[in-house]
């Protein structure tokens, strides 16, 4: 744990007007329980800026359960490596092969996630850390998501109707290029 807290203190460093980062150093005291689902007040989940081999288009999916467009990404489930669970799902989800995880966080977003069913709403501490796909760009939409799509990470930047942590992520991405 003390290489993501060096992880999210570099983070806000780097990244200083963000706000979230005070709550990721605080959550993550919460010790080992904090990236586990049954963390009822809330726990860390691992997505993926999933970015085509030629650094222009990023892979979306239209989420199921909460019907918007987003990047892949899901629980952690114990594991606190979280580029790990990061590239996971995006293997999971997009059944892209070849992939590759950078180590170091490139977005933070705590966002609120509704009751469902017997779960009642909670915190997600989504860490999210670029991953490159190889040169098979062809995927395969698996149950999480109604669909999976190719977008431009300029268009996403430049678009007021996309989500804000997509544009914030798209803008990050082109100061990088």
């Amino acid at each position: 744990m003390s290489a993501l807290l060096s992880q999210f203190q570099h983070y806000g460093q780097q990244w200083p007007h963000e706000g979230d980062v005070p709550h990721f150093i605080d959550f993550l005291a919460g010790g080992q329980q904090v990236f586990l689902r049954e963390s009822l007040e809330g726990h860390f989940t691992g997505s993926a800026w999933l970015v085509s081999a030629d650094g222009e288009r990023v892979l979306l999916t239209h989420h199921r359960k909460l019907g918007r467009w987003l990047q892949l990404g899901g629980h952690a489930d114990g594991d606190m490596d979280l580029s790990l669970v990061a590239l996971r799902e995006a293997e999971e989800e997009s059944g892209l092969t070849g992939l590759h995880a950078e180590l170091v966080p490139f977005d933070l977003d705590r966002h609120r996630i509704p009751a469902r069913g017997q779960e009642p709403e909670h915190w997600h501490y989504d860490v999210r850390y670029v991953v490159r796909a190889g040169a098979n760009e062809t995927f395969e939409v698996s149950e999480e998501s109604h669909a999976l799509a190719w977008r431009s990470i300029r268009e996403i930047a430049e678009d007021s109707a996309s989500d804000e942590s997509l544009r914030r992520m798209a803008n990050k991405w082109l100061q990088r290029s």
